[in-house]
């Protein structure tokens, strides 16, 4: 009896990564063949960088003490990153709403696979494409003023995939529960847009309405903006203090969301399965 539960644990074990590394793959080559959605994911975070900063930058200048103030190029690049992101959460996770309408869903669902697995196969997935995306737009941070060395790269990479992991998680706990993807959109414009928006991306808090200062503080979105800035600077005298959120806390309330998310989306996955097979 203990031989078959033996064999049994070391058939379970390999079902569980094969799935991970199956839709892990997948969700890659379908990125890759999909030449409008690269473009797309690519493209559209730095061009609005690029236009809000040409219209912005002469006339938005933050105080950082001795550091220098600092233009609205330099102020907003975390947030493009984040943009990045954010972007290919939205774009991936709405294919799982695709996948249930052509059956492809169903096929994994009643696949001798754990539940568990589905979903951190696709998010990891998602999260692989993020952040190669970002990693490659993070090179041109000299352009915005910002220099960086070794260090700061990998602890921003480090940071992005934190990040990308929890708006992925994210994005796949809301797409579970569409029936359409017009719903998935009405939820993004609801929900995903404002919180990129109301994160310190793009504006800072300081000078803001109050109930908007709360709001922000409150967006969990927030966090793992100043993460990301934090880890490019790799100091807060750079920095100089633009969102009064220190390493510790981002780091800490990023993390905390990501597991958030992620646990949501398994416990949604594994409880509603006869629903999505309906």
């Amino acid at each position: 009896m203990n031989k078959s539960m033996s064999m049994g644990n070391s058939e379970s074990t390999p079902s569980l990564w094969l799935t991970c590394r199956t839709l892990w793959q997948r969700e890659v080559v379908r990125f890759v063949r999909q030449r409008g959605r690269v473009v797309g994911a690519m493209l559209t975070p730095p061009v609005f960088w690029v236009l809000a900063g040409a219209a912005l930058d002469q006339s938005f200048t933050l105080p950082r003490g001795d550091a220098g103030d600092m233009k609205y190029l330099e102020y907003a690049f975390p947030g493009a990153l984040a943009s990045i992101l954010l972007f290919n959460a939205i774009f991936s996770t709405i294919s799982i709403v695709e996948d249930r309408r052509e059956g492809f869903l169903q096929g994994v669902l009643v696949a001798p696979g754990s539940r568990a697995a589905i979903v951190i196969g696709k998010v990891l997935g998602v999260t692989t494409l993020a952040t190669v995306q970002a990693a490659i737009f993070l090179l041109i941070a000299p352009v915005a003023g910002m220099g960086l060395s070794f260090m700061s790269y990998a602890a921003t990479l480090a940071a992005m995939i934190v990040v990308a992991f929890g708006l992925t998680s994210l994005g796949f706990w809301i797409a579970w529960r569409m029936e359409t993807t017009q719903g998935f959109h009405a939820i993004m414009n609801l929900v995903l847009m404002p919180m990129l928006f109301l994160s310190g991306a793009f504006f800072p808090a300081t000078g803001s309405a109050k109930w908007l200062s709360v709001v922000m503080a409150l967006n969990p979105m927030t966090y793992g903006v100043s993460l990301i800035r934090s880890s490019i600077y790799m100091n807060m005298e750079a920095r100089g203090g633009v969102d009064g959120v220190g390493v510790w806390p981002a780091l800490g309330v990023s993390l905390g969301f990501a597991a958030l998310m992620c646990g949501l989306s398994i416990r949604s996955a594994t409880r509603e399965s006869a629903r999505v097979l309906q």
